[in-house]
This record gives structure tokens, sequence and C-alpha cells, in this order.
């Protein structure tokens, strides 16, 4: 319970040495899943933790793509097709870089793996970040109001017909959640990877799909507590959740990072496509 109080209070201070990173309002609510998160990027520890990512070359045939969004500008999404058409989607969540390289290979990987087609959903609106500053900035600045219209507004794009499945990375694994929310019986299936979770009992007793939770078990701030508070609400909520557990850190299965380790990577993956290939 202390942990989850100094995550409160760390919400509540980040404001005053996070630099603004647009007009948005950058204070965040500690009580909001994705606001708390936000605020991790004012802890200098947790920017330590992401050095800026490696470069990577893109291994895709994928391609962005355009949509209307409700209430604002288009927004954009990076998509893979399966080999064979299907009205099966994974959409992917991006981690605090944005839609990089990294993303799109990862896009790829999974369209291929699973027979699926991939969209990763660009919920900075074609921004991206080189380092960790920046990724903070863009982290704190997100706007869930159109980050929300985003996601459903990929949905719509791609069709009545369409079903989906979410999966996402540290900041994309909160989100990934919260579009298996909006998705509601759209949503077969959900994937976080050490992303913060929901913790409204009464909004997680909206959620259709399954869950599964990739938790790096040295990870600082998606912490033991965190995963079993999680675990407590989503039994509340009379949810399906699995945690699978790794000996390993925050950003663990990211090859572009330094923190990359390959072996509980390889495992986690093969865990979620397991998971996913029955959904």
């Amino acid at each position: 319970m202390k942990k989850l109080i100094f995550l409160a209070v760390l919400a509540l201070s980040a404001c005053q040495y996070a630099e603004p990173a647009s007009d948005l309002v950058m204070c965040h609510d500690p009580n909001n899943a994705l606001d708390l998160f936000a605020a991790f990027a004012g802890d200098p520890q947790f920017r330590s933790m992401h050095p800026d990512p490696a470069s990577t070359e893109v291994n895709s045939e994928g391609a962005f793509i355009q949509f209307p969004v409700e209430g604002g500008p288009d927004g954009r999404g990076f998509l893979v097709k399966a080999a064979k058409k299907t009205n099966r989607y994974l959409l992917l969540f991006h981690e605090w870089w944005g839609v990089n390289d990294y993303i799109k290979n990862e896009a790829a990987m999974w369209s291929k793996e699973l027979k699926i087609n991939v969209l990763a959903v660009d919920l900075y609106d074609g921004k991206v970040a080189s380092t960790s500053e920046e990724a903070g900035k863009l982290m704190q600045a997100n706007d869930a109001k159109r980050s929300s219209a985003i996601v459903l507004g990929a949905a719509k794009h791609l069709g009545e017909k369409a079903n989906f499945r979410t999966m996402g990375w540290c900041f994309g694994g909160g989100w990934s959640l919260q579009a298996s929310l909006l998705l509601k019986e759209k949503s077969k299936a959900c994937v976080m990877f050490y992303g913060m979770p929901e913790k409204d009992v009464e909004k997680l007793k909206q959620l259709q799909p399954k869950v599964l939770f990739v938790h790096a078990m040295k990870d600082k701030w998606i912490n033991d507590e965190v995963v079993a508070t999680f675990e407590t609400n989503m039994k509340a909520a009379n949810k399906s959740l699995t945690v699978s557990r790794y000996d390993a850190d925050h950003a663990f299965a990211n090859p572009s990072s330094p923190r990359y380790n390959e072996t509980n990577a390889k495992q986690a993956r093969d865990t979620v496509k397991s998971f996913l290939k029955s959904k």
C-alpha cells in the first residue's frame, strides 16, 4: 500500500519538474490509470530505464493508413495485412516512443505469426521520439479523449465485420486494456506488457475479453503490488486475468532497447502467441 501511495504522490508532484510538451494541460489525476502512468515521465529513474532506442531496419511491407476520427483530424496507423483475407485484426499500441521502426517490425512479425491483419495505432498523430526526454514529453502530452477517439475511428474504418485483439507495451500496455474496454464485445483478447492497469472495478466489469498480463518482476513502477491489485480488482469484477511473470525488468521485451532480455522475451512471445491463436 505504501508503494501505491508513493505512486499517487509522484503523479501529483510530477508537474513541478516535467517540461511542457504542448499547450495541453500537463498535471495528471492520480486516480486515473493513464494519467498515473504518464506522470512516471517526470521520474528521472523511469527515464533512465528507457535508454535511447537503437536504430532498427524496417522489415515490413506494411503502410500507413488514415481514417476519420470524430471531433478532430484524421487518425493514422501502420497496417500490415495478412497473406489471406480475414476479418481478424490485432491492434498494437506503441511504447512511449511512438510508431517507430521497431513497432512496424512488430506489426509485420505478429501478422505473419498469427496470420492476422495488424494495425499499429498511432496515438501520437505522427510524432516519434528518439530520446527519452522527447518520449516523456509526448507521453505526458497525450490526450486520452483524442486517443480514445482514434481507437474508435480505427475500428469503424476497418469495418463492421472486423473483430479485434489488442496488445501494447509500457504506455501502450495500458492503452491495450483501455482499447478493449472501448471496443466492448468486438474485442476478443487483450495483452498487456507491463502497462498500467485500470483500477476502477466498475469499468472492469464492462470488459469483454480475457486478459494476459506480461509482468516484469523487477519493474519498480508496474511492480508486484500494482499487479496484485489488478488481480484483486479483476476478480472483484468477475473477469479473466492471466499473469505471466518473468525475472526481468521494465522494457525487457523490446529488442531495440539495451535492456532487452532475449530469453525472457522469447518465452513471453511464445506465451502471447499461444494466447492469441486461440482467440
